[in-house]
């Protein structure tokens, strides 16, 4: 087994500050960036992102290859890290159990399901090799308009949050896998996405504390081993402008010394554009173990990865940044590979058996059925089946780095066809449709009595409300509309007479959407965010 120590005398300065870094890479395989970053930099961590993932199986070889790769130059046990949040935002689907996301969680209103979602998650993921994982998010989702959290987070109240999220947090952990809570202070009221802007948060400190902090507050206490920082300004905490991810009054003098974490300290990814093309990446790394950071995340591009690895190594070198500071780090994160027992993902045998167990589906079916909510119904009445039908299916056609391209499978079109029986015809449309677009789903609406249009969020889509509103208007015309990521999409289009919140458009949640439509099932979620007076948080149809 490698010497595996807690004085680490016998580490280089180059080894630790090589610890203090999870790297990305772009294969399904081990390639030459990610074997050059543990052969010469003695690598702390690696990220996996979808471009690195066939199957469950596939990944769980990968995972040892590297742990193999890396032992045999000597190197620390790895970090291996994900961000596998469950619904949306889900880099593995293939050989591990599709989970509900946070705000489908929310809508049970039920902390033990949160509970019993990571606990699935942790036992998938370490079987895996995956030792880490970039989750839960206890962003509060207080502004409809957030770009980047909406249904990634449990829900609008710091009450429903902070009980979901350390129950979460407590199911990975009971699995070994290290929790890391995202994104501090609070990524919830922003309006703009951090990959691309730098957001601010403009609230004073009593606010923060009553709201945005306090579920990582309550993480804390529960003994979460890790916190990821967000590229956002929070204007009370940080009078320069300065991202949390860079800020010493952020980073050590709140989270460190008023909130008391000795956990780790994860930077989100340094190469999103609020940092990349502010002060840099290289410039950015050293800035964040200033400002107390551990562990530094640069997720894709070598020569970025290589640039601030070499830029920490001559701060330290060159008296800026002390090798103590550099010390402390490691320190903090030898404990948690030790109190993980990384050291034995060396030794983890390949399962034999599918990672993904048909108990654990049921359980995750069964947390689906309860998020389903009917938010509106006028109509009141289930499908015909018998009657002509379409699905109006609104999908991701080009990848961002938080709307995934998935395949056309799970389809509520084509779930309702496997469960009735009957052939349930389907079009597709792209977030963004234009007039030609609306023109073609009109064309393929004529004739049908029934319609069910899946929206995703429509409240950034001239396209898709202008589709529903025409829709809404056909008076013979049954029309329901199912939002298939954030559920605020009814406050566009308030004509419309049925409308479901689905919080994700995975196959999952269609699938428990199907059996609503169907009458199979009835709609038991609520909200758990406000769409307006009346529709308020915990709201149901009844």
């Amino acid at each position: 087994m490698s010497s595996f120590s807690h004085s680490h005398p016998q580490l280089t300065l180059r080894q630790k500050v090589g610890q203090l870094f999870i790297c990305g890479f772009q294969s399904e395989e081990p390639d030459a960036q990610i074997t050059q970053l543990i052969e010469e930099y003695a690598l702390g961590g690696v990220i996996y992102f979808r471009r690195n993932v066939k199957d469950a199986l596939q990944l769980a070889h990968l995972s040892a290859e590297l742990q193999t790769i890396n032992l045999k130059y000597g190197g620390q046990p790895l970090f291996i890290a994900v961000d596998q949040e469950g619904g949306m935002v889900s880099r593995i689907e293939k050989g591990a159990t599709l989970l509900p996301g946070n705000m489908a969680l929310g809508a049970a209103f039920e902390p033990e399901g949160a509970y019993i979602s990571s606990k699935i998650m942790g036992k998938e993921l370490r079987q895996m090799g995956i030792n880490m994982n970039f989750s839960p998010c206890l962003d509060i989702n207080n502004n409809r308009f957030n770009p980047v959290i909406g249904v990634r987070s449990y829900g609008e109240t710091a009450e429903l949050v902070s009980d979901l999220g350390v129950h979460a947090v407590k199911g990975l952990q009971d699995e070994n896998v290290i929790a890391t809570v995202k994104h501090f202070p609070g990524h919830g009221d922003t309006s703009e996405d951090s990959h691309h802007d730098l957001p601010v948060v403009p609230h004073p400190m009593e606010r923060l504390l009553e709201l945005e902090l306090a579920p990582f507050v309550k993480a804390i206490e529960e003994g979460v081993d890790a916190i990821m920082t967000a590229h956002v300004v929070f204007a009370a905490l940080e009078e320069k402008g300065v991202p949390s991810t860079l800020s010493y009054p952020i980073l050590t003098e709140l989270l460190r010394e008023k909130l008391g974490f000795h956990g780790l300290i994860v930077t989100d990814c340094l190469e999103m554009k609020a940092i990349s093309e502010g002060i840099g990446v290289a410039e950015g790394a050293v800035r964040a173990i200033e400002a107390g950071s551990d562990l530094i995340l640069v997720s894709h591009q070598l020569n970025r990865q290589i640039a601030a690895i070499e830029a920490v190594i001559e701060a330290v070198e060159n008296g800026r940044i002390p090798e103590a500071r550099i010390d402390e780090s490691v320190q903090r994160i030898m404990t948690v590979k030790s109190k993980r027992n990384i050291q034995n993902d060396y030794f983890t045998s390949i399962p034999a058996d599918p990672i993904s167990t048909s108990e654990h589906q049921v359980q995750a079916k069964e947390l689906s059925r309860k998020s389903i909510t009917l938010v509106k119904d006028e109509v009141g009445q289930v499908l015909d089946v018998n009657e002509p039908t379409l699905v109006i299916w609104t999908e991701v056609q080009a990848g961002t780095e938080i709307d995934e391209v998935v395949d056309r499978i799970g389809t509520l079109g084509s779930l309702l066809s496997e469960r009735s029986g009957q052939a349930i015809d389907e079009v597709y449309i792209g977030l963004y449709p234009t007039e030609a677009d609306i023109a073609l789903v009109l064309q393929a609406c004529e004739g049908k009595k029934q319609v069910v249009m899946v929206t995703y969020n429509a409240a950034f889509s001239v396209g898709q409300k202008s589709l529903v509103q025409q829709l809404a208007s056909k008076e013979d015309l049954i029309f329901i509309v199912a939002a298939g990521r954030n559920p605020y999409d009814l406050l566009e289009f308030p004509e419309v007479k049925t409308y479901y919140a689905c919080y994700e458009n995975r196959p999952l949640a269609m699938g428990s959407l199907a059996n609503v439509l169907l009458g199979k099932e009835k709609a038991v979620g609520r909200l758990p965010v406000t769409l307006s007076e009346q529709y308020p948080l915990g709201w149901r149809h009844t």
